[in-house]
């Protein structure tokens, strides 16, 4: 198997903007009222995930490594809520949450197995 030397090689950091992606895509339509709340928030914590990857990758310990990539799973808990809020608020439709549901669930999975693999080697 060959060693991953750069962040972009991770098929998590590449799920991650593929969320990004699909985040900033699904709030371009709420209400201009949220531009400076949910929508930003939302925004924030979803480039989070792929920047902590990055950055906890390109980090010397695996400690520091495993730390950020805790922080990218809590930003993904909060990408979780703020689109539950938007579609509860009628921001967002319920087949468009549940598509970005399961696409946040899949890279939740990459990034537990990630964050397994970083545990065993401490």
């Amino acid at each position: 198997m060959a060693k991953i030397t750069h962040f972009r090689e991770l098929r998590v950091w590449q799920g991650a903007m593929e969320l990004v992606e699909a985040i900033y895509r699904s709030s371009a339509g709420f209400p201009k009222a949220e531009m400076y709340g949910l929508t930003s928030q939302v925004r924030r914590a979803a480039v989070s995930v792929p920047s902590n990857i990055a950055e906890g990758h390109s980090r010397e310990s695996t400690k520091d490594y495993l730390r950020h990539v805790a922080i990218a799973q809590a930003s993904l808990a909060e990408i979780e809520t703020q689109i539950e809020i938007a579609c509860r608020l009628g921001y967002l439709e319920g087949t468009r949450l549940a598509v970005l549901l399961e696409q946040s669930a899949s890279l939740g999975r990459q990034l537990y197995a990630l964050r397994n693999a970083l545990a065993r080697r401490l």
